[in-house]
């Protein structure tokens, strides 16, 4: 048995890695939107090892059992740093463990590490080699197609891979260079399929219930990984579930809905992170959370005010409040004072 049939995740929906992002608490809230395997978000090696005390790299690999069957990704160009991260990601016991190869931005790629291991396969191979016999969990790896449209090697990566014991690949079907710009390049995704027999799964440009159904038809993949489009709209693994059973979208989620949510996830970033620290970060949420609202704008902009737990609730509870009271139809009066 293959190990995304093992984990429940097989023509699943994953939740991407995404630095600043997949923290607890948005992961827990993606698994009970209904994503079948989740990772944390990526966590450098080097910050690992060097320091073992329970800092802020470290507790990026703190699980809880609601979110399993749960991935860590690791990431780093030095052999021996990410062979001593894998034992310490290990010793959380997640379900998996995932290399990071894929990520594009400047000060990790430059590095020999994320997306940087494509100019470099001999040292990607070893890595993944060394790693999958250091550790007893299953490994994985994330990586791109090329590091950019003149030297897309995924072909030969894909096989190389598969040689050294990485069970399951995630591609992002787009070069190093392009980051996040242009179309993601779905066709090579067959042909990964073609080259080798480890489970597939596709990432890159799958943003709605729909585009989850396209890819899956059109490449055959085992599985779809979801990054921005889960910021963007939190439900997306409900909605695209339910599409896919029945080939309708399911309304969408009411204001009340949308606003309880929302205070959901604040509250558990609180618990996890301390009342300062989520207030601050959660922010980066709330466009997700009112998507489609009318007068989401001023909303966003006046969620940006609450230093505490207390004044946000206090606020996202008024906006409830007003949208009852005076219809959708009219300014809300909390924003316009």
């Amino acid at each position: 048995m293959k190990l995304l049939e093992q984990l429940g995740a097989d023509n699943g929906l994953l939740l991407a890695p995404m630095e600043d992002v997949t923290d607890i608490s948005f992961r827990l809230m993606c698994k009970r939107f209904g994503a079948d395997l989740v990772y944390t978000e990526f966590v450098n090696a080097d910050g690992l090892v060097r320091s073992k005390k329970p800092t802020k790299t470290r507790l990026k690999m703190r699980l809880h059992e609601e979110e399993r069957p749960i991935g860590i990704q690791i990431y780093g160009g030095n052999l021996n740093t990410m062979e001593e991260a894998a034992t310490m990601a290990e010793a959380e016991q997640p379900e998996l463990l995932d290399i990071n190869a894929g990520c594009w931005v400047k000060n990790v790629a430059m590095r020999g590490a994320g997306a940087g291991l494509l100019r470099d396969p001999c040292t990607m191979k070893s890595m993944a080699e060394t790693i999958v016999k250091r550790v007893n969990l299953p490994v994985t790896l994330k990586t791109r197609l090329g590091w950019d449209k003149e030297s897309i090697n995924i072909i030969e990566v894909a096989k190389m891979l598969e040689d050294v014991g990485i069970q399951v690949l995630t591609v992002h079907c787009r070069t190093r260079s392009q980051g996040h710009n242009g179309e993601a390049d779905w066709s090579w995704i067959p042909r990964i399929k073609e080259a080798v027999s480890i489970p597939v799964v596709l990432n890159g440009d799958v943003s709605s219930p729909q585009a989850a159904k396209r890819a899956f038809a059109e490449t055959g993949c085992d599985a779809v990984m979801i990054a921005r489009g889960a910021i963007a709209n939190p439900w997306i693994f409900k909605e695209t579930k339910h599409y896919l059973a029945t080939g309708e979208l399911p309304p969408e989620p009411t204001f009340e809905e949308k606003i309880k949510t929302c205070i959901e996830h604040l509250r558990l970033a609180v618990h996890y992170k301390g009342e300062r620290r989520a207030i601050f970060e959660n922010r980066k949420y709330y466009s997700g959370y009112l998507k489609g609202v009318r007068h989401a704008k001023q909303m966003r902009m006046a969620l940006m005010k609450p230093e505490s737990l207390a004044e946000a609730e206090d606020l996202l509870y008024s906006f409830l409040f007003y949208q009852e009271e005076i219809g959708a139809g009219e300014q809300t009066p909390v924003l316009a004072a």
